[in-house]
């Protein structure tokens, strides 16, 4: 990883590493371990009134650059990561905690985001309008907002960091990008990548800092022009309360409680490892991890059989181990998963497999047992909030009507998966699902490209994923003009 270490206690302003303002530092932590990795810098209100300086300098200038010369840059970028992928795998996998396979994909994934837009930054086109008699002209332009304030969490960060960047960069805006202070290191390897690709100082920023300082400073200040934010519902919503106070646009991206819904007539060879893995990959701490599982009454016991079977053979280790799952990513998460395993049994629900810490085994990190609990009731926690870790809500239905029900019984709307072999029926649920995002025989999305990533509900709200992100990062222009007649010479 050496050549993409970044100097301990710093954080990428104006197209430098340097030093909080104050010198302040966060530790990163191993999860596996507890131990140091290393200091990041501790973003306070002027670090960020700093960065965002920084980006509107450098607006003008990059929103003039040809689209094809933004493109060129952009795919500069991902020429980059490919040939980084192990080194930034690592960073990711030490910092989350997830095996260094799950880091690896996680790049392959950024690096084709970033790559699509590449390929589409000089393909954002308006339109022409028609006009009621031949005297008038009428154009829509599509125009950058300006400076974007960019939130992540910490537990994909590398494809957050490039869905989110790279549509911004492509349409125009420069961006303050602030990353997890838990697990920063591959946004800020990312970062240098493009500084080293040919991106001029001060089109990315990348701070870190706590979240009432630099991220209550970032979404709050008077200079940001657009806010895009991915984490919780609890913070999406004063991350929305601080962009009411100036106007500014907002992009939200939040929690979900992800069904699979399984049919009697599902493929469960081919369904029950996507199930275990929908709720295990980098240890269930996903937005739309699957983690309810809906199943008919009539294939109920074998399902979870099964299924508990799958997560009883999950391989727990550390990054480097490179097994099936690592630990969560923090104590606080560490604190809150099992809050959940120890209130679902009193509760009423009744534990099948997993239900403990698995630390013992594995020193001092922060492990969880991948849980299976069966006899979930909808009104249960365990049924209607996000966990965040490794642990799965098992309830039956009868019919197609119970199914959709119980799909949409809760507050998110952010994926469905549907296992069946009636594709009429499979169409009709995922006509009735309030998701969105729908897949069918399959978890989420895969073998699509610029699939959008769509959500509904308290999921939150956004144009992300595939080309409609870069329409989530511009503004529309509409222009009318009335054709003189010029006088003959």
């Amino acid at each position: 990883m050496a050549d993409l270490d970044i100097p301990p206690a710093r954080q990428l302003i104006d197209g430098a590493w340097v030093a909080a303002a104050d010198q302040g530092e966060l530790p990163v932590l191993d999860p596996a371990t507890r131990a140091p990795i290393q200091p990041v810098a501790r973003a306070r209100a002027a670090d960020v009134d700093a960065a965002v300086a920084a980006a509107r300098r450098a607006f003008p200038g990059w929103a003039a650059t040809s689209p094809t010369e933004r493109g060129a840059i952009l795919r500069r970028w991902a020429d980059l990561i490919a040939a980084h992928v192990d080194a930034l795998a690592d960073h990711e996998a030490r910092d989350v905690g997830k095996p260094r396979s799950g880091g690896r994909l996680n790049m392959y994934i950024a690096h084709g985001i970033v790559d699509y837009f590449a390929g589409a930054a000089d393909k954002l086109t308006g339109v022409t309008l028609p006009t009621r008699t031949p005297d008038y002209f009428g154009y829509t332009r599509p125009e950058p907002y300006g400076v974007c304030a960019v939130i992540i969490p910490w537990n994909v960060p590398a494809v957050l960091t490039a869905a989110n960047v790279a549509p911004a960069l492509a349409a125009g805006n420069t961006v303050v990008l602030k990353p997890s202070e838990i697990a920063p290191l591959a946004p800020f390897a990312l970062a240098e990548l493009a500084r080293r690709a040919g991106l001029p100082p001060g089109v990315l920023n990348v701070v870190t800092g706590l979240g009432p300082e630099a991220g209550t400073a970032l979404t709050g200040h008077r200079d940001v022009d657009h806010i895009s934010f991915v984490g919780s519902t609890v913070t999406g919503r004063a991350v929305m309360r601080a962009a009411a106070e100036n106007l500014v646009p907002v992009k939200l991206e939040l929690g979900g409680k992800s069904p699979n819904v399984v049919f009697a007539d599902a493929d469960l060879d081919v369904a029950i490892p996507a199930i275990v893995t929908s709720i295990t990959e980098n240890a269930g701490q996903n937005c739309y991890a699957g983690s309810r599982l809906l199943v008919e009454e009539s294939i109920r016991a074998e399902v979870v059989e099964r299924v508990a079977a799958g997560m009883a053979a999950v391989r727990t280790g550390a990054w480097d181990q490179d097994l099936d799952m690592g630990p969560l990513v923090s104590q606080a998460q560490y604190d809150r998963v099992r809050g959940f395993l120890a209130e679902a049994p009193t509760a009423g629900a009744r534990l099948v497999t997993g239900g403990e810490s698995a630390g013992g085994r594995h020193g001092d990190g922060w492990f969880v047992a991948p849980t299976v609990f069966d006899g979930v009731d909808s009104g249960m926690r365990l049924a209607r909030e996000e966990v965040f870790g490794p642990v799965l809500a098992v309830q039956g239905f009868r019919g197609v009507d119970e199914a959709v029900a119980l799909v949409n019984g809760t507050d998110f709307g952010l994926l469905t998966c549907i296992w069946t072999s009636d594709v009429s029926r499979a169409l009709r649920v995922a006509a009735d699902a309030r998701s969105g995002q729908v897949a069918v025989n399959q978890f989420h999305d895969a073998g699509v490209i610029g699939f959008p990533f769509n959500m509904q509900k308290e999921s939150g709200f956004s144009r992300g994923g595939g080309y409609a992100a870069l329409r989530e990062y511009t503004q529309e222009k509409a222009v009318a003009v009335r054709l003189l007649d010029r006088p003959s010479a």
